[in-house]
């Protein structure tokens, strides 16, 4: 490589975030580092609970599972540096972590996207098939579909974090958002960056129309079945078992749709941004919310929990009282009247 053929390698780049509009940078770092903070302690909370009760260790809570990581490691992906960018107005990321954050980014987005559609499977099998449903998706078959979605997710990353490395930086180095993100990365290249954006076309496309023919179809047959329950009852608790997934891969799907499908002339860069935002930080913080205040087993998991621990914290200062009683009968010292009252309160 000639000198200064790719200075990048030795400077990095420079996140801007809303310099072009500073009177944004404190408001977002406010409501970024608000929606983090919620959405760590959402995520993990749900991935402790479900852990913790036998009752929620089912296929549709082993996928929630995952969904809550992946949202945690993709909102952690990005949201770090974020803050910083925010809070300073811009700030400095080396070659490495910004590639390094295209590679994890994609790579979550696609299996985020995947998982969506195993879950839509997960429900046509629960609604279509209740009979099978323990057969259809037995731990083996959960624990494959992950793989695969994981698989599927890190390994296209790759093939465009190593195309998009093999690119050219000549002079400028300023990314004019808040992360580092692939097409906004592609406009700063001085090589031919055509193969990179036609990867990026049919990559998009196949993966989000793969993951939006398993949904459409999958409830599609939901549909079906429920309009033949007879009893209304029965067909909205039917239905109500699908409504948090639907809730999810709409705050999903709408800024992604936004962001990446409509052309990049018809909308702002600040516009974009802020679709950004939902996507990295929004749709992870409301995840947890939908999956917990919509579903009678989270609630219920989380009132056992809590009387769990309330019982546990009764039980250790029961035992404590006792010990300190037991100590106390043992002296010599102690009065009669002292003896009744100890043993009252026992």
């Amino acid at each position: 490589m000639m000198d200064g053929e790719n200075l990048t390698v030795l400077s990095g780049f420079i996140l801007l975030g809303f310099s072009d509009a500073p009177e944004l940078q404190t408001t977002m770092f406010t409501i970024f580092l608000s929606l983090y903070v919620l959405m760590v302690l959402g995520n993990l909370m749900m991935i402790l609970l479900i852990n913790a009760d036998p009752q929620l260790h089912t296929p549709m809570y082993f996928f929630l599972t995952h969904l809550s990581f992946i949202d945690f490691c993709l909102s952690s992906a990005i949201g770090p540096k974020a803050l910083e960018t925010f809070l300073l107005g811009r700030s400095h990321i080396s070659f490495l972590g910004c590639f390094a954050q295209i590679y994890f980014f994609l790579a979550l987005i696609i299996c985020e996207c995947f998982l969506l559609g195993v879950m839509a499977y997960d429900r046509y099998a629960a609604v279509c098939k209740p009979l099978l449903y323990a057969t259809t998706m037995s731990r083996a078959r959960c624990y494959g579909m992950m793989v695969l979605v994981y698989t599927t997710g890190f390994l296209t990353s790759l093939v465009h974090t190593v195309l998009a490395g093999r690119l050219s930086f000549c002079r400028a180095r300023m990314i004019n958002h808040f992360f580092c993100e692939l097409p906004t990365l592609l406009q700063l290249s001085c090589s031919d960056t055509r193969a990179n954006q036609i990867l990026q076309v049919s990559s998009a496309g196949l993966n989000t129309v793969g993951s939006v023919l398993i949904i459409l179809v999958s409830y599609v047959y939901i549909l079906c079945t429920i309009l033949q329950i007879p009893l209304a009852r029965r067909r909205l608790k039917a239905f109500s078992t699908c409504a948090s997934h639907l809730a999810a891969i709409t705050i999903f799907y709408a800024p992604g749709m936004l962001a990446y499908v409509q052309p990049r002339k018809a909308c702002s860069r600040d516009q974009a941004k802020l679709v950004s935002a939902c996507y990295t930080v929004l749709t992870p913080t409301l995840n947890p919310l939908i999956y917990s205040l919509r579903n009678k087993e989270v609630k219920g998991a989380l009132r056992r929990l809590w009387v769990q621990k309330l019982f546990g914290t009764l039980e250790v200062m029961k035992e404590h009282a006792l010990a300190v009683i037991i100590g106390l009968l043992t002296d010599k010292e102690i009065t009669q009247q002292q003896l009744q009252l100890i043993l009252i309160v026992a």
